[in-house]
């Protein structure tokens, strides 16, 4: 008798977490995602080493964005200027052509930049076992020092206007380093000394900036626009790649931008909603959405949607 109740216990306890977890809809709604692009930091701090700090910066900052899964990580502005050169070669005629030449037009653009600094360095790059040996002694290592500092900034790629910014500093002692990332591709960054110190405390202030990235997302405005009417059908220019799930509702209105006529700079923008929108089918980078409140005729190519 006494197992039994204890079976129809655990079987409730299960039921009520269960019952607790979110939705998978209710979770996707959380996770729309934005592009994002990393410039190269300044090395203000003047280090040097066997390896660039800025681009081992860039390389870390960005890989981590893309390990985080909530955001769209464009290659680094020496990447996509490196693009862009092969699509001029390619459009100039000098080249064999084909389907897989690279074409113009295409590239995604960044919603998001991620810019800044490193202000401040301190520490050795022989490692975290280091020392040196006298007379078949060890003399220091066990640890040694690394400390990065770095003032971090996100960037709206459409005004210019700096959103939020922080200042992170790592260490390559900190608890817990590195945890939820993959570090084995980063080796190659510090030289190929994956235990280098200061390589351990880059990696720590760009995990804390991830961090930071990730907790300004709520508090940007996410947007798409209406590319086509068809049979009834609303087709936004947001898909999977951007977090959209089926079930998920957006106000689409016309926008209504205010600008400081003396500079232009935008001052603010109120959207006029003419009707909602309940997606019912999700591709790549498109979504198709039936109409639920107001009328499909009110609603035209190049209206803007917003998450509700």
């Amino acid at each position: 008798m006494k197992s039994a109740v204890r079976s129809l216990a655990l079987i409730a306890m299960i039921a009520a977490i269960l019952a607790a977890a979110p939705a998978p809809a209710q979770e996707a709604s959380g996770g729309l995602r934005y592009s994002i692009t990393v410039t190269k930091f300044e090395n203000q701090a003047g280090w040097q080493g066997y390896w660039d700090i800025g681009d081992a910066w860039g390389t870390v900052l960005t890989d981590m964005l893309n390990q985080s899964g909530k955001f769209i990580v464009l290659g680094e502005s020496d990447m996509r200027g490196a693009a862009m050169e092969e699509q001029d070669l390619a459009a100039s005629g000098r080249t064999a052509g084909g389907a897989k030449a690279p074409v113009t037009g295409q590239m995604t653009p960044a919603q998001i930049l991620v810019k800044g600094a490193i202000t401040h360095v301190q520490g050795d790059t022989a490692g975290a076992e280091g020392g040196i040996r006298i007379k078949g002694f060890k003399v220091g290592g066990g640890g040694g020092k690394g400390e990065v500092n770095a003032t971090v900034y996100l960037v709206d790629s459409t005004t210019g206007q700096v959103l939020a910014s922080t200042n992170v500093v790592g260490t390559h002692k900190r608890k817990g380093l590195g945890v939820g990332y993959d570090t084995g591709s980063w080796g190659a960054a510090f030289g190929g000394h994956e235990n280098d110190n200061v390589g351990l405390a880059v990696q720590d202030a760009c995990a804390q900036a991830v961090d930071f990235l990730i907790a300004q997302l709520p508090n940007i405005q996410w947007s798409g626009a209406v590319v086509m009417i068809k049979d009834g059908k609303v087709y936004v220019n947001r898909g999977s790649r951007e977090g959209i799930a089926v079930g998920q509702t957006f106000s689409v209105g016309e926008v209504e931008i205010l600008r400081d006529p003396d500079t232009g700079e935008v001052l603010d923008q109120s959207m006029s909603e003419v009707a909602r929108l309940k997606v019912s089918q999700v591709k790549d980078k498109l979504s198709i959405c039936d109409v639920v409140s107001g009328s499909v005729g009110a609603v035209a190519k190049g209206m803007t949607i917003h998450l509700n």
